[in-house]
C-alpha cells in the first residue's frame, strides 16, 4: 500500500543556553494540523517521548545466526578437503598442488579484496548515513500526531509489528498554548530528534512545535519540501485497525504500582530463559494482592501495594513479556500503570498515568503473534450492520465533537446505542476512528490522508470471506434467547459443502461475543485465540440481518 507525504524540510531543534525548540515537519499533503506550545512538565514528557521512540525501533522477532560467510568459506575450500582427503593417494604431487592453488587462490583473494575496496567502503557509508540521518528509510512509518480540543496524542508501531505504543498529553503540561488547529497528520521523526529529547531540562524553556508554516506552500520554494513515498505492507495499516478493535473488548482490569513494574523488569533484567514456557502468569484473587509468577523459574511477585478490586478469581497467562521493558522509563515519573487483559494468551495493555499525560502500551499476544495476522480482533468488535444514512449521521457527530462515547453519541442523535456502536465499529475498522482506552471514549482520527481500502483489508482474512460466501448459500438456521443482563444466546446449525456444523455464540449487551463453541476443526484446534470461526460469523451475520428486517433499533 503507497503512502505519499511531503514534508516542510526537516523536523528540527534549536537548543541554547536558556531554551530549547522542538519543531516538527508535517505532512502538508494532509488538511492542515498544528500546534505550538511551552512544555511545563519536561521531564516527564522527555521520558514518555523516549519510551515512545523505544516502541518505534522495536523489534524482537527471532533473527537467526548469519552462516553466509560460513558457507562461502566452506564453498572456496571444497576442493582442498577432498584434497587434502585423498593426498594418501599420491601425498608429495598432491601437496605441491595444493600448495600451487593456495598460492592462486591468496593472489586472487588479493586482487579482488583490492578492487572491491571502495564498493565495501561506500557501501558502509551509506548504511551509516542511512541511520543517523535518514531513520525513515530503517523504520516503517513516523508517528502519527493528532490534536484533539482536550489533548495532543502521538501513536506509533514498533518493526515487528507486535507493539503499539500511544502518548496522550492533555493541555496542562504546557503552561503557555500558542497556537494550534485540531487534527491528525504525520511527522518527521528522525534518530537526531531522538538524541535532542535527551537533552530537555528543567532549568531550559522547551517550546513543542508541529509548525504551522509548513502548510504554507510557495512554488519559489518548492525545493525546500522533502517529498516521501513509502510502501507500506497491508499488515501494518491492518494491525493499527486490529489495536483500536481490541481496544473496544471487555479486559480484565487491575492497577499496578510502579514498583511492581519495576520488580517485574529487575527479574527480566537478571534471569534469561532457555526453555518454555516463557509467560507471565497473573493470579487474581478478589481483596488479595496481585501475584505475578515468572515461569518457567516459576519465581513469584507479591505486589502488596496492588489489591485486584474484581469480582472473581483470576488467572491469566501472557507472553512476549520482554517488550514490558518498554516501560522502565516511565517508573520514576509514573503514578499508577492500569494492566487490562483480554485473557490468556491474548493481547495487554499497560496504560502508566503520568499525571496530565498518559502512555500506553498495547502488547500482541506474543511476539510473534503481531496484530495483523493472528489477532483479527476486528471480527470480535460489533457487527451491526448500520444503514449508510445512520453511519454518516454519527462520523458527522464525532467530527463536530472530536471524542465521546457511543451513549452520548446515542443521545444526541436519538439512536440506538448498537446502531451507534455498529457505526463507530465500522469506522474504527476503516482507519478513521480510535477508541482511547484510557478515558473509554471514540476519538476521531484519520490514519491516511485517503481513505484505506477497507474491503481489500477487511477481506484479508479469509474466515470472513468464507463467512461472506455461507451467508449466500443461505444454508443458515438459528434460535435466539435474550437473557436477563441483556445478552443474546445464538444456536444454529451452517450447512457447509461436505458437513453441517453446530455452532453456539453469547453476544453481550454492547454487541462483542462473549464466549462461543463450534464443532469445527478450526474452533477445536485455536479456540477464540485466532478470532470466531466462519461458521460463528456466518451465523451472527443472519441474526443481525433479521434484526434488521424487524426494524431493531
Amino acid at each position: 500500500m503507497l503512502f505519499k507525504y511531503k514534508f516542510a524540510g526537516n523536523s528540527t531543534v534549536t537548543s541554547t543556553s536558556q531554551k530549547t525548540g522542538l519543531s516538527f515537519a508535517p505532512d502538508t499533503l494532509r488538511e492542515s494540523a498544528w500546534f505550538v506550545g511551552r512544555l511545563h512538565k519536561k521531564l516527564s514528557f522527555r521520558e514518555a517521548i523516549s519510551a515512545l521512540h523505544d516502541v518505534v525501533v522495536s523489534d524482537l522477532r527471532f533473527k537467526p545466526k548469519d552462516k553466509t560467510a560460513y558457507k562461502e568459506w566452506v564453498a572456496q575450500n571444497e576442493a582442498l578437503f577432498l584434497a587434502e582427503y585423498m593426498a594418501g593417494y599420491d601425498a608429495n604431487a598432491a601437496n605441491n598442488r595444493i600448495e600451487q592453488i593456495k598460492a592462486e587462490l591468496t593472489d586472487v583473494r588479493t586482487q579482488k579484496e583490492k578492487l572491491m575496496a571502495p564498493f565495501y567502503t561506500a557501501r558502509q557509508k551509506y548504511f551509516n548515513y542511512l541511520y543517523e540521518k535518514n531513520r525513515e528509510a530503517w523504520i516503517v512509518l513516523d508517528p502519527v500526531i493528532t490534536i484533539h480540543p482536550d489533548e495532543l496524542f502521538f501513536e506509533c508501531f514498533s518493526q515487528d509489528e507486535s507493539t503499539y505504543g500511544k502518548l496522550g498529553c492533555n493541555y496542562n503540561v504546557f503552561k503557555q498554548l500558542d497556537d494550534y488547529k485540531c487534527g491528525t497528520t504525520n511527522v518527521d521523526y528522525s534518530s537526531a530528534l531522538y538524541e535532542e529529547f535527551q537533552k530537555i531540562r528543567d532549568y531550559k524553556e522547551t517550546e513543542l512545535k508541529v509548525d504551522p508554516s509548513g502548510f504554507t506552500v510557495q512554488t519559489t520554494h518548492e525545493e525546500q519540501y522533502k517529498e516521501v513515498k513509502i510502501d507500506l505492507p497491508d499488515s501494518w495499516v491492518r494491525g493499527f485497525l486490529q489495536v483500536s478493535s481490541a481496544m473496544t473488548l471487555p479486559t480484565i482490569q487491575f492497577d499496578l504500582h510502579p514498583m511492581d513494574i519495576y520488580n517485574i523488569c529487575l527479574m527480566l533484567r537478571r534471569f534469561k530463559e532457555k526453555r518454555g514456557p516463557r509467560s507471565l502468569r497473573y493470579v487474581l484473587e478478589p481483596g488479595q494482592p496481585v501475584k505475578v509468577i515468572l515461569e518457567p523459574w516459576g519465581k513469584e511477585i507479591i505486589c502488596a501495594r496492588s489489591i485486584y478490586q474484581g469480582p472473581a478469581k483470576q488467572e491469566v497467562r501472557t507472553w512476549g513479556r520482554r517488550r514490558l521493558l518498554i516501560l522502565e522509563r516511565l517508573i520514576p515519573v509514573a503514578k499508577k500503570f492500569t494492566v487490562h487483559l483480554l485473557g490468556t494468551g491474548l493481547p495487554s495493555f499497560y496504560i502508566a498515568d503520568l499525571g496530565d499525560m498518559n502512555f500506553t502500551l498495547g502488547l500482541s499476544g506474543w511476539t510473534a503473534n503481531d496484530w495483523s495476522h493472528a489477532g483479527n480482533f476486528d471480527l470480535l468488535a460489533p457487527r451491526l450492520a448500520v444503514d449508510d444514512n445512520i453511519k454518516a449521521k454519527v462520523f458527522t457527530a464525532i467530527q463536530q465533537d472530536w471524542f465521546g462515547t457511543s451513549q452520548q453519541f446515542a443521545q444526541k442523535l436519538h439512536l440506538e446505542p448498537a446502531q451507534v456502536s455498529g457505526a463507530l465499529s465500522a469506522y474504527t475498522q476503516a482507519g478513521r476512528v480510535i477508541y482511547d482506552l484510557n478515558r473509554n471514549v471514540y476519538r476521531l482520527r484519520e490514519l491516511s490522508r485517503e481513505p484505506l481500502p477497507f474491503d481489500k483489508l477487511r477481506f484479508d482474512n479469509p474466515r470472513e470471506e468464507m463467512a461472506a460466501e455461507l451467508l449466500k448459500a443461505n444454508e443458515i438456521t438459528f434460535n435466539s434467547e435474550v437473557l436477563a443482563d441483556g445478552s443474546t444466546r445464538l444456536t444454529g446449525t451452517v450447512k457447509a459443502t461436505r458437513k453441517t456444523y453446530n455452532t453456539q455464540l453469547l453476544v453481550d449487551a454492547d454487541e462483542k461475543i462473549r464466549s462461543a463453541n463450534c464443532d469445527c476443526s478450526y474452533y477445536i484446534e485455536n479456540k477464540l485465540y485466532k478470532g470466531p470461526c466462519e461458521h460463528m460469523l456466518a451465523i451472527r451475520q443472519s441474526f443481525n440481518k433479521t434484526r434488521i428486517t424487524e426494524g431493531f433499533k
